[in-house]
């Protein structure tokens, strides 16, 4: 996006050359972080010998099925996955792009507090995992929630599910699973970021207090709110080096910083150290890890030629693949917009059109949000699609 695009996002004053950047950017976001979860799901967690073993010497090169895993696994786990297959990384995902259009649609009312609105999605996701409960397809519930495909339980998070089963909020003063080290909350925040018209301390803060609410650990917490102010600068136009200086600059007045400032100083730093490949990425930390996953998916987004090329770094090692290929693709995506992304792939997206629905959706209320809602004008097409309640 242009200089003059991210004034344009902080004024309010669109033009139309903006307003298509910003949804090719918005589009490559989510589309990107989809298809980079799709690819890492088949190694995920893999060592990255067993990686080769079944793969070979480059490892996985292009979307393959998910396995069943081994008889007696939970059912999400023992049934295989088609190619495109996307994992609860993206369905969260979603949901957190819904609560944002939501906050955005109830600041007419006054009651206006982001956090409620993305926990409320996430409950409304967490339904879509169990029997129990109300049925989020209900026709006054908005449209998300009623995309069928979402109801598949694709190997959640505990600490997702486990938070989520109950409606209270978790908060940074009362976090939910603050012993929670896995990158269950970073592998979701990447939206947080596409808010351009916020200022990036804001746009932290946000990430920070969301990732809260299932994954209470300082270093989960803040390296979803890194990773978000990277997302922001991309998608306003900035390089990556200078995204993640600015990510750098939010950490540092942050208590227990330390850990997430030197994995993304460890991804900065890799560049100079030759070509990369997996072992290079491996060593940049455990991958299983929030400031581990955040380190590897920016290094990759680093040191990519394409997007296809940065994506395959970012799943072939030991870690979390389809958090890293996730975290990579989403960057890449915000970085160079949705025709970069490798059409192929996009040709067996599960759930393709739902996404780019969203993406439009969200870049549409950011840019014309007056126009869709509020003191003298209404659309109730978009109400009913984004209710109030």
């Amino acid at each position: 996006m242009s200089s003059t695009a991210a004034t344009a996002a902080a004024t309010g004053v669109w033009g139309r050359a903006e307003q298509q950047d910003f949804r090719s950017r918005v589009r490559g976001a989510l589309l990107g972080g989809a298809l980079g979860d799709t690819l890492g799901a088949a190694v995920d967690t893999l060592p990255l010998a067993a990686i080769r073993e079944a793969h070979g010497p480059a490892g996985v090169i292009d979307l393959l099925p998910v396995p069943g895993a081994a008889p007696g696994a939970a059912p999400d786990a023992a049934r295989a996955w088609a190619r495109g297959t996307v994992t609860a990384t993206t369905q969260l995902t979603l949901f957190t792009v819904d609560g944002l259009i939501r906050a955005q649609v109830r600041r007419d009312t006054g009651a206006w507090h982001p956090p409620t609105d993305v926990h409320r999605a996430y409950l409304r996701w967490v339904a879509t995992q169990y029997d129990w409960g109300p049925d989020e397809r209900r026709a006054d519930n908005g449209w998300l929630a009623r995309e069928e495909w979402l109801y598949a339980r694709r190997s959640p998070g505990r600490a997702c599910l486990t938070a989520l089963r109950d409606p209270g909020m978790g908060t940074l003063a009362q976090p939910r699973n603050p012993e929670a080290t896995d990158p269950g909350a970073l592998a979701r925040s990447a939206p947080f970021g596409l808010l351009v018209g916020w200022e990036p301390q804001l746009v932290f803060q946000l990430a920070v207090e969301c990732a809260a609410q299932t994954h209470g650990h300082p270093a989960s917490c803040l390296a979803s709110g890194a990773l978000a102010v990277v997302v922001h600068g991309l998608t306003r136009g900035e390089g990556l080096d200078g995204a993640v200086q600015r990510a750098l600059a939010q950490l540092a007045a942050r208590p227990g910083h330390q850990g997430v400032t030197d994995a993304l100083q460890a991804a900065l730093g890799g560049v100079r150290q030759g070509m990369p490949a997996p072992e290079r990425v491996e060593a940049l930390g455990d991958a299983r890890t929030p400031e581990g996953a955040l380190a590897v998916a920016v290094y990759c987004a680093l040191v990519g030629e394409d997007v296809r090329h940065g994506l395959r770094l970012a799943v072939n090692h030991s870690g979390s693949s389809a958090v890293t290929g996730a975290l990579c693709g989403a960057l890449l995506g915000a970085m160079h917009g949705e025709t970069a992304l490798p059409p192929g792939w996009l040709a067996e997206l599960e759930g393709r059109p739902t996404v780019l629905a969203l993406a439009d959706d969200f870049a549409m209320e950011m840019t014309q949000g007056p126009a869709l809602h509020g003191p003298t004008s209404s659309a109730p097409g978009w109400l009913a699609r984004y209710p109030r309640g």
